[in-house]
């Protein structure tokens, strides 16, 4: 008969076994599948605050394309974070934009960081926005997600549109005077995008789907 050492032996190795297989599954999950993000900044308000956490699935984007109106996790470019040398409109977007324009052309390199923000226009869209709604292709979007006012924002309008390149997507923050965004800093490319954030899980009265 087995003595007790070599029961507590095997117990012992079958729980680093299975220990090490939960997290092989979580990662695995994580990189391929789901992953839980915490939001920054208040560019996403009244959708979403600060700290907030959210869950965005990253299967999806392997197999289909954005969709305006979704809420989406990318890399920013990489002047949008201060990865690479100048600051401002004019180093992110990669040429001058005068006021009440807003970034029409992408630029080359991305930040390692996320942003949370939503699709406003996806490519070939014709795109302006007033007084802080987004109109789409001449037609003005219906957006009750909108916060309109920030206190030390800048404008949130640009009236004259531009147009999406192809493979590239517009973004913006649903409190649109707080949020430094695609009119900033250009659309982002599709191989930019992480996933789309379908839910929230805390805290725990912020709980539901996006």
């Amino acid at each position: 008969m087995a003595g007790s050492g070599e029961k507590s032996g095997g117990s012992f190795v079958e729980l680093v076994v299975i220990v090490a297989v939960a997290l092989g599954l979580a990662l695995g999950i994580q990189a391929f599948l789901v992953k839980p993000y915490q939001i920054p900044s208040e560019s996403m308000v009244p959708t979403l605050v600060v700290g907030q956490r959210v869950l965005v699935n990253r299967i999806g984007e392997r197999f289909t394309s954005p969709e305006v109106g979704s809420v989406m996790v990318f890399h920013p470019p990489a002047s949008a974070t201060g990865d690479q040398d100048g600051v401002g409109i004019d180093a992110g977007c990669g040429r001058k934009v005068e006021e009440g324009q807003a970034c029409d052309r992408p630029v080359s390199r991305r930040s390692q960081e996320n942003f949370v923000k939503r699709v406003v226009a996806g490519p070939g869209d014709k795109i302006a926005v007033v007084n802080g709604h987004v109109v789409l292709n001449g037609k003005r979007q219906k957006e009750p997600f909108v916060q309109e006012t920030c206190e030390t924002g800048s404008s949130a309008n640009f009236p004259q549109a531009i147009t999406i390149p192809a493979g590239h997507w517009f973004m913006m923050g649903d409190n649109r005077e707080c949020s430094e965004d695609s009119r900033f800093w250009g659309p982002v490319p599709e191989k930019w995008i992480i996933g789309d954030a379908f839910a929230t899980y805390w805290p725990p009265k912020r709980i539901g789907l996006l």
